[in-house]
């Protein structure tokens, strides 16, 4: 609907790969709808992955012993971190939906994603115990993981040899974004796009427009260890 606003936090090196068409179809079927849509490219921002005293922008708590999580929380609490951490907490901040596009590296995100994960989703700002899960401070946000796999449908299928993909996702969607009160829709995969045809992949690229057509109509999934496991 328009007036929603979206922030797309993607991770691929190549703009022509299949990831950088999703990311582009994304753009274009959500600008359509009348979405504002913001782009997080991590590779293109060179973004810094690694959680540092960087960054903490003047004095610490503690010049003792550095503490990441209470430092960046008191940090976060005086408007005293890192500009680039500033600007992403504004864009999830402003966001309704936030959308992960990446390929699955080693069942898992890559590592400049991760960093963007341990960066910016800053305890006071995402979550401050008891207020996480249902309670997490990102509520009203919705999230979706896009990603493309190396493995077929079949290998990460629950008797496959990788297991059931949704094994993978117990760690994104529940321990990060659940976490912090987003609720998550249903992820979009792409499985082993480099394995078939030039015409299976646009038909992967006409079905996630598709998709995304209706999206602010889905429900999100249910939010339990059951939706993994069962």
């Amino acid at each position: 609907p328009p007036g929603r606003k979206v922030l797309i936090v993607y991770a691929h090196q190549e703009p022509n790969s299949l990831n950088g068409s999703l990311k582009r179809v994304a753009v274009e079927e959500l600008s359509k709808q009348g979405c504002s849509v913001t782009v997080s490219d991590l590779y293109a921002m060179q973004f810094e992955p690694r959680a540092t005293r960087n960054d903490i922008v003047g004095c610490l708590q503690n010049s003792e012993e550095f503490n990441y999580g209470v430092e960046t929380r008191e940090a976060y609490k005086r408007g005293c971190l890192s500009n680039d951490l500033i600007e992403e907490q504004k864009k999830v901040q402003e966001a309704d939906l936030l959308i992960f596009q990446f390929p699955l590296y080693w069942f898992s995100m890559p590592a400049i994603m991760k960093g963007w994960m341990d960066r910016v989703l800053v305890q006071g700002f995402a979550h401050e115990f008891p207020n996480c899960y249902d309670s997490g401070l990102l509520k009203n946000k919705l999230a979706l993981f896009s990603f493309t796999t190396g493995g077929s449908k079949e290998m990460y299928a629950k008797g496959g040899i990788s297991g059931d993909i949704r094994y993978v996702l117990w760690p994104m969607q529940h321990g990060i974004m659940h976490f912090c009160g987003v609720k998550v829709l249903a992820p979009h995969i792409c499985f082993a796009p480099e394995y078939v045809s030039e015409e299976k992949r646009k038909e992967m690229l006409i079905a996630w427009a598709k998709r995304l057509k209706t999206l602010w109509k889905e429900e999100p999934i249910n939010c339990s260890p059951e939706w993994y496991f069962k």
